[in-house]
């Protein structure tokens, strides 16, 4: 089956949880077409048997392009079976609120692009120093304190379950129509 996944990654993170991804349905004999949404100009998600899209989440909502990209292609993306990986630190979390949080942002996203994908998942990031500005740096200090986290600053910390990446993507791909999974 052919599978696009489009992403945008502010420092990085996004795209290697894209890339596990699409490592994942390659090792299933699934073709796949990753590449950011800014680069899918012309792309028509009607060409594919499922889609992934996968966004992070700074200051309360996802990045502009997957928002226009998922407005360009609402009625293309409703006809096909999608993913949304929804990638953020408070994903990595237990606090309730947080995550009701991300559940309003998600439902936000949706309403704006006027599609709701067959299935989302909270993905955790990463504190990613490397990819930081001075005042980035110090603000993702100061959150990581704010909840009882000591983190290094000069070296990226990795919150993303990669197992339990790859069984979301493993399951998800098992529905596709004609998988032979349903």
């Amino acid at each position: 089956m052919r599978i696009l996944i489009a992403y945008a990654s502010t420092e990085g993170q996004t795209r290697k949880i894209c890339r596990a991804a699409a490592d994942t349905l390659i090792d299933l004999h699934h073709s796949v077409e990753l590449l950011p949404v800014s680069e899918a100009e012309g792309v028509d998600p009607l060409r594919f048997d499922g889609v992934i899209l996968g966004a992070s989440v700074h200051v309360g909502a996802y990045q502009p392009e997957v928002i226009a990209f998922g407005t360009a292609h609402a009625a293309a993306l409703a006809q096909r079976p999608t993913l949304f990986l929804a990638v953020s630190l408070a994903a990595a979390g237990t606090d309730r609120d947080e995550h009701d949080d991300l559940d309003r942002i998600a439902r936000k996203a949706f309403a704006t692009m006027g599609w709701t994908p067959d299935r989302t998942e909270q993905v955790a990031g990463a504190f990613r120093f490397t990819e930081y500005d001075f005042f980035k740096g110090w603000a993702m200090r100061y959150i990581a304190a704010q909840h009882g986290q000591t983190v290094d600053p000069h070296t990226d910390t990795e919150y993303t379950d990669w197992a339990a990446l790859e069984a979301i993507v493993t399951d998800w791909a098992a529905r596709l129509p004609g998988s032979g999974g349903q």
